[in-house]
């Protein structure tokens, strides 16, 4: 059978099994929660198979091996290095991130600015989402190429339809899952290939004489080796450069509000560094192996033998095996072009559905509604990112240039949002701007004036402007953060309260009704309400169904008049009945399914749920009277099946 033949149908059964995977998970969607964040649930190794695998591109692997052949350990600083010490910051962080009450970046920024910031934010985010995507279909597309000579085109086509129809179907819980097994065959593979390519060099293949595993690593240089080869300066600028944008990444953070507990979410990190690791150390010994087999890419050293060092893994394929490990390989590195994808495009359509589309042009759409949004988001992503993918012609720098804007423009209003109390909504929001449109500018110069294949523009100029000038784009975003700030007026209590405890302390609580619990209106509420315990939460969930469609914005905004306790710090779509400062606690609503539904929730600590449940009663009363108001009657109160 031909080659390509055996690539589409093992291509067809792999993509069945990810679309399974999706079907499976579609049936267990009650909330918005579970879509999104898979109803924060997720233990810690499939965090860690899903944070190690969304951080592995079929581009990134490629580019790797091509620059550890040129540059050996030394490169390690402009990818694998700030993969690894990012999910390791990020893990250390995780006692900051996990208790906040937040599906996405924007909208933690709105609770924690104002609304002014969300909308900026979310662009920001969702075009470096596309720019990461790029580097997965250029080396999905390149892997294609050089084994079956077809066009970049059917690399898009074969990941918007394969993303879009699983990630749309199980939400976060379906890209999670379906990470893990990516991840599985991607380390298979990686570990696979560098068994392949040190026979390959020691057999006697090359130039007919033999050596042994340790002839061929002892004949490495010892400046291959040396992780400081580039310099202490420009470690220390790659450092800079990369790691601020990549621990502030929304994808990693979304795992840590997806995971069961604090726990899970640390362990996850941790392990899906250790993971990280393995494949890259894998990596590195196809590296030496290729070297061996192909010495004269190594010699024409960087940037000059980038052209064929980024695709030899492929041409060594390629040229030594049969067309059913070929189709094999093709199989691993399309996972592994997935696995990101799916990743990214998820990041990115939440941006674009819920903080730009539910959040500004129709807060009251319904969760049916936002699954077609999200799903035209998916799409929008994928194919912004195909044509972008014609017009950036390096893998990584695809990468680096999403790193750099992200770094650029939103570390500084995100970090200094959870540790500096002074941080303003002003602040922000011209740190953000100031450091998007400084960085932007900087890689329009830099690529407009970079010959093919030369030394990048900037970088000529001088050393401090290397990575499209990052460094310049930073300093200007922080100096203007930290500026405005302190010149502008602090934030509010209820902006700072889900952030900082002292400032939680200061919130009024508002007193729940004493509730019988022998009352049998109370028992038999008890029976509605949907219960389940996740690590250190109680989720408790309530679906109200009205007589009628509901007037979304009417309803909350008589809810919000007629019980001061609801608030909406992150605009109408979620309303919160403020009384606690772990906002996580406090109830929510949000529109159901249906027009005529709304869900109510709280994920109080386990020890609290007693407490909650007896708040949910006063809640629902509070929301039945509302309805009441408004000439609008229930018709069920009984929990989704």
């Amino acid at each position: 059978m031909d080659g390509y033949y055996i690539f589409l149908i093992l291509l067809a059964v792999y993509l069945s099994g990810l679309v399974g995977i999706g079907l499976y998970f579609n049936k267990k969607q009650k909330s918005v929660t579970d879509f999104w964040l898979a109803g924060r649930e997720i233990g810690p190794k499939a965090i860690g198979f899903s944070a190690a695998a969304s951080w592995l591109t079929a581009g990134g692997i490629l580019a790797v091996i091509g620059f550890y052949m040129l540059s050996g350990m030394g490169s390690i600083w402009g990818f694998v290095a700030p993969n690894i010490l990012a999910l390791l910051i990020i893990a250390m962080l995780v006692g900051r991130i996990k208790h906040l009450p937040a599906i996405t970046q924007p909208e933690l920024m709105e609770q924690r600015y104002s609304s002014a910031i969300r909308a900026p934010l979310a662009f920001i985010i969702a075009i470096v989402m596309i720019l990461f995507a790029v580097a997965d279909i250029k080396g999905l597309a390149l892997v294609l190429q050089v084994f079956y000579g077809l066009d970049p085109l059917y690399a898009a086509l074969i990941v918007a339809v394969a993303v879009s129809i699983y990630v749309t179907l199980g939400g976060l819980s379906a890209v999670v899952w379906t990470d893990v097994v990516q991840f599985s065959f991607l380390a298979l593979f990686t570990i696979a290939m560098a068994f392949f390519a040190v026979g390959a060099a020691t057999s006697g293949a090359v130039d007919g004489a033999s050596l042994s595993v340790t002839e061929l690593f002892g004949n490495v240089d010892s400046t291959w080796w040396n992780p400081l080869s580039i310099g202490i300066p420009m470690v220390l600028i790659f450092i800079v450069a990369i790691i601020p944008g990549w621990m502030t990444e929304q994808d990693p953070w979304q795992r840590v509000w997806a995971a069961r507990d604090k726990r899970s979410a640390q362990i996850g990190m941790v392990m899906a560094s250790m993971l990280i690791f393995v494949v890259f150390a894998a990596c590195a010994v196809i590296a030496i192996g290729l070297n061996a087999v192909y010495p004269e890419i190594a010699e024409m050293g960087f940037p000059a033998g980038m052209a064929l060092a980024e695709p030899a893994l492929l041409d060594f394929i390629n040229s030594n095996f049969s067309p059913l490990m070929i189709a094999l390989s093709a199989i691993g590195l399309a996972a592994a072009a997935m696995s990101c994808a799916d990743t990214f495009a998820t990041s990115g359509a939440s941006c674009l559905s819920r903080d730009l589309y539910q959040r500004f042009v129709k807060p009251d759409a319904t969760m049916k509604e936002m699954l077609i949004v999200n799903r035209i988001s998916v799409l929008l992503i994928v194919i912004s990112a195909t044509i972008a993918s014609f017009f950036i012609n390096s893998i990584i720098d695809a990468i680096h240039i999403a790193t750099f804007i992200a770094s650029a423009s939103y570390f500084f209003p995100l970090m200094g949002g959870l540790f500096w109390k002074r941080a303003t909504k002003e602040g922000a929001l011209a740190g953000m701007v100031v450091g998007a449109v400084a960085q932007t500018a900087l890689v329009v110069i830099d690529l407009a004036n970079t010959p093919f294949m030369a030394p990048p523009y900037l970088a000529t100029i001088h050393p401090a402007l290397m990575g499209h000038g990052v460094i310049v784009g930073l300093s200007l975003g922080a100096v203007t953060f930290f500026g405005v700030s302190l010149l502008t007026a602090p934030s509010s209590v209820v902006n700072l309260a889900p952030f900082f405890k002292d400032e939680a302390e200061k919130l009024e609580l508002h007193g729940v009704e004493k509730i019988d619990e022998s009352d049998p209106e109370y028992k038999e509420f008890l029976g509605r309400i949907d219960e389940k315990v996740t690590g250190e939460r109680t989720h408790l969930h309530l679906n109200i169904t009205a007589s009628k469609a509901l007037d979304w914005n009417k309803t909350v905004e008589k809810l919000k008049e007629s019980y001061p306790a609801w608030v909406t710090p992150a605009g109408p779509d979620s309303v919160y009945r403020l009384t606690h400062p772990d906002m996580l606690s406090c109830v929510s609503m949000t529109r159901g399914s249906g027009d005529n539904e709304i869900w109510i929730a709280a994920e109080p600590r386990v020890e609290s749920a007693k407490a909650l449940k007896k708040e949910l009663f006063t809640a629902y009363g509070e929301v039945s009277s509302v309805l009441e108001q408004i000439g609008v009657g229930l018709a069920s109160t009984a929990p989704e099946s």
